[in-house]
C-alpha cells in the first residue's frame, strides 16, 4: 500500500528533498523510486525501513558518483509500504524489470527457456517441448540454455520411450499410424499398436529418466533385451537395443556432469571495463542442459555481489528457482533472498557460494566462463564502436550512430504481406529489439513495395514519437532502406508525415536516410530490375539530398550496411514464412457460423478432410451426426456461393 507521505515543497531538489520526503516516512519495510524531472523513474530500491533506508540518500557525502548523480537528479520520490523485507525483495526486483531505471543493475536479454513437457491432462500422455508460463499439467524437464539442445534432447527421448509429439485434435482423429510410427519414433497408441497399460509403462520409464533414475531405467531395459533375445524375440531385442543407445546419447551430450549436483543453477560474475558478465549454467538430474552468458547493464563503481544480487531477483522474477542456487561470490542478504526465493517456489531454496568439492569446480568453471565471455564481448564493442565512427564520418553524420534501424517487405504473388525492422547498436544486433509489421492497408495493391515501406514507417514512427523522445534509447540515429531511390522516397514521406525530422543533424535528433541496392539493369522488354548478377561492390548507396555514390569494395561501412540488409531480409522472408504457415493452418470449417469443434471433428470424420466437405452434397452432409438441415445448407452455400 502506498506509504502516507505527503508532496514535498516543490522548490526543492536533490538531498533537500529527500530530507523533506524523510521526515514523514515510516519506519516500516517498502519499496521507493526516485524519479527525475520528467517523471523517468531514476532508481528503484527495497529497505527494511523505509525512513531509515532514504535518510541515507538526505546527505550528499560518502557516496560514489553514480549515486552522487542519480540524488542530484531526483525531482520526486513514490512509497510503497510491505508487509515484510521479503515482500519488498520481491516487489523491487518486479518494478525494475518493468521500469527499467538508469541507475540499478538491469538484467537484459531477458529470454524464456525451453522445457520439454510430458503433458498429463490427457488420457494418453503427450511429449512436447515447451516455452513460456509452466500452467499445463504434466511434468516438466528443463531449462534447457539453447533450442538446439532442447531439441535435439526431444528427438531422442522419441527414440528411448516412444510417446506420441501429436496435439490431442490429431491424436484423435487418427485412424492409421502416422510416419512416424514407422520410423520408430512413437508407439502409436492413436490406433491400439500399443496398449493402454503398455503406453503407460512407457510413459513411467520416460518421467523416471527425467527425474534422474537413468540407471534404473536402463538396467530394466537392459533386462528386457536380454529376456527377449533368449526367447529369440530378435525384433523386440533389437528395438530394446535401439531404445538403450538413444538413452546412452542423451546422457553422454549433456556436456560437463557431476554427481554431486541433482538440481541446481550455477552462476558466475565477472566485471572488467565498465561492463560484467553473468554466466548461467543449468543442471537437472545432475545432467548439464547449457549455459548462458548474460551481460548486465552496470557502472563502474558496482561491487560485483551487488550485481550478482540484483541480476539473480530479476532473473527468478517469473521463473521458477530450483532447490539449489550455486554462485561464484557471495551476495548481500543471501539469506533474505534465499527466503524470498523459498516463498516464490513454495518449497526451500538453498543459496550458497561453496568453498570446495564439486560445487565449488563448478563456480570455478562458470568464472572461468564468465572471464572469456566478457573478453570476447568486450573486443567486439570496441570493433563495432570504431566501425560506427567510420560509419558517422563516411555518411557525414554529426556524431557515430547509437542505434541503427533496418527495414524490409516481403510478400508472395502479393499475399501474406509482412514488414520487419532490425536494429544494430555498439554491441552489434540486438534481436529482442527486431519487431515485424502485419500490413494492413487493404486499399493497396497485390505487391505495392512502396505503399507497404510508407505503411511500415509511418506506424514505427508515429508509435516512436508517443513513446520516446531524441536521445532516449529506442531513438534511431539511422534508418537503413534495403531498396532504391523509389524505396527511399516511401520512407522519408512516411517519416515526414509522422513528425520525424530527416537529416545529418544526428547529435540533435535529426534521423539519418540511407537505402542501399543493386543497379539497375533493362530487359528486353525495356523494364528497369535489380542486376543481381552485380558484384558486391557495385552496390548502390541513396541519401537525401546526395548524389548515389559507391563505396570503395573493401570498404568496412559498405560491409556494415550488407550485413544490415541481410540480415534485415532473413528476418522479414522468415516472418513471411511463419505467417503463410499460419494462415495454410487455418480450417475453412472454422469460418462457418454454427460449426463448433464437435461438428468440425463429426465432418472431418465423416469426410476425411475438409476439401471432401467442401465437394460434399446437401444430402451428404445432413447425414452427418449433428448437422441439421439448416446448418447443411449453410456448409454447403459457404463453399458454392
Amino acid at each position: 500500500m502506498p506509504a502516507a507521505a505527503t508532496k514535498p515543497d516543490s522548490k526543492l531538489t536533490g538531498s533537500a528533498l529527500i530530507a523533506d520526503y524523510v521526515k514523514r516516512l515510516p519506519a516500516k519495510p517498502g519499496v521507493y523510486r526516485m524519479l527525475n524531472a520528467s517523471g523517468d523513474v531514476l532508481y528503484v530500491g527495497k529497505a527494511k525501513s523505509l525512513r531509515n533506508r532514504v535518510s541515507n540518500y538526505a546527505s550528499m557525502n560518502g557516496h560514489s558518483n553514480r549515486i552522487a548523480r542519480m540524488i542530484a537528479e531526483t525531482r520526486q520520490m513514490e512509497f510503497v509500504v510491505t508487509e515484510s523485507e521479503t515482500e519488498a525483495l520481491l516487489l523491487e526486483a518486479n518494478l525494475i524489470k518493468t521500469l527499467k531505471p538508469r541507475f540499478n543493475v538491469l538484467l537484459r536479454d531477458d529470454k524464456s527457456f525451453s522445457n520439454i513437457l510430458i503433458a498429463t491432462d490427457h488420457a494418453v500422455p503427450q511429449i512436447l517441448k515447451h516455452r513460456g508460463v509452466q500452467k499445463r499439467p504434466g511434468q516438466y524437464f528443463g531449462p534447457f540454455a539453447s533450442a538446439g539442445a532442447v531439441n535435439r534432447t526431444l528427438n531422442t527421448m522419441q527414440k528411448a520411450f516412444l510417446l506420441r509429439s501429436c496435439s490431442d485434435s490429431v491424436y484423435d482423429s487418427r485412424t492409421r499410424p502416422c510416419l512416424l510410427h514407422q520410423i520408430k519414433r512413437c508407439s502409436a497408441p492413436c490406433t491400439g499398436e500399443v496398449t493402454k497399460a503398455e503406453y503407460d509403462e512407457l510413459v513411467d520409464e520416460a518421467l523416471a529418466f527425467l527425474k534422474g533414475r537413468n540407471r534404473d531405467v536402463t538396467k530394466r531395459l537392459s533386462k528386457e533385451m536380454e529376456e527377449a533375445s533368449e526367447r529369440m524375440e530378435f525384433e523386440r531385442a533389437a528395438r530394446l537395443r535401439d531404445r538403450i543407445r538413444a538413452l546412452a546419447f542423451i546422457q553422454e551430450t549433456q556436456g560437463i556432469n557431476t554427481a554431486s549436483v541433482g538440481e541446481a543453477d550455477v552462476f558466475a560474475v565477472h566485471a572488467d571495463g565498465g561492463a560484467a558478465c553473468v554466466q548461467a549454467f543449468f543442471f537437472r538430474a545432475g545432467q548439464n542442459l547449457g549455459n548462458v552468458p548474460y551481460f548486465p547493464k552496470v557502472d563502474d563503481d558496482v561491487p560485483t555481489g551487488e550485481i550478482m544480487g540484483a541480476w539473480i531477483a530479476q532473473f527468478y522474477d517469473g521463473r521458477m528457482p530450483p532447490a539449489l542456487i550455486l554462485l561464484s561470490e557471495d551476495v548481500p542478504e543471501r539469506e533474505l533472498l534465499a527466503e524470498a526465493l523459498t516463498i516464490k517456489a513454495g518449497r526451500k531454496v538453498e543459496i550458497l557460494v561453496p568453498a570446495r568439492g564439486d560445487r565449488r569446480e563448478l563456480t570455478r568453471h562458470a568464472l572461468m566462463n564468465a572471464r572469456e565471455a566478457l573478453g570476447r564481448k568486450l573486443s567486439d564493442t570496441q570493433s563495432q564502436r570504431k566501425l560506427m565512427a567510420e560509419l558517422q564520418e563516411t555518411l557525414g553524420l554529426s556524431a557515430p550512430p547509437r542505434r541503427v534501424e533496418c527495414y524490409d517487405n516481403s510478400h508472395l504473388g502479393g499475399t501474406g504481406q509482412v514488414g520487419a525492422m532490425i536494429v544494430s547498436d555498439e554491441e552489434g544486433f540486438a534481436r529482442a529489439k527486431y519487431r515485424k509489421f502485419n500490413i494492413k492497408d487493404e486499399t493497396l495493391s497485390a505487391g505495392d513495395d512502396f505503399g507497404m515501406m510508407r505503411e511500415v514507417m509511418k506506424r514505427r514512427f508515429s508509435r516512436l514519437l508517443k513513446e520516446s523522445k531524441p536521445g532516449d534509447d529506442d531513438w534511431p540515429s539511422l534508418v537503413v532502406i534495403d531498396g532504391g531511390e523509389g524505396q527511399l522516397g516511401a520512407a522519408r514521406w512516411a517519416m515526414a508525415a509522422a513528425g520525424i525530422t530527416v537529416g545529418t543533424n544526428t547529435a540533435e535528433g535529426e534521423v539519418a536516410l540511407v537505402s542501399i541496392s543493386k543497379p539497375r539493369r533493362e530487359t528486353a522488354s525495356g523494364a528497369r530490375v535489380a542486376d543481381r548478377s552485380a558484384s558486391a561492390a557495385a552496390e548502390q548507396i541513396h541519401m537525401p539530398g546526395r548524389q548515389t555514390f559507391l563505396l570503395p569494395p573493401r570498404s568496412p561501412v559498405l560491409y556494415y550496411l550488407q550485413r544490415l540488409r541481410d540480415e534485415a531480409h532473413r528476418f522479414v522472408i522468415g516472418a513471411q514464412k511463419a505467417k503463410r504457415a499460419q494462415e495454410m493452418k487455418r480450417n475453412p470449417l472454422d469460418a462457418i457460423e454454427g460449426v463448433g469443434a464437435g461438428r468440425k471433428k463429426a465432418l472431418l470424420n465423416h469426410f476425411g478432410s475438409a476439401k471432401a466437405v467442401a465437394r460434399a452434397k446437401r444430402a451428404d452432409l445432413e447425414a452427418v451426426d449433428g448437422i441439421s438441415e439448416q446448418l447443411a445448407e449453410r456448409i454447403y452455400d459457404h463453399f458454392h456461393g
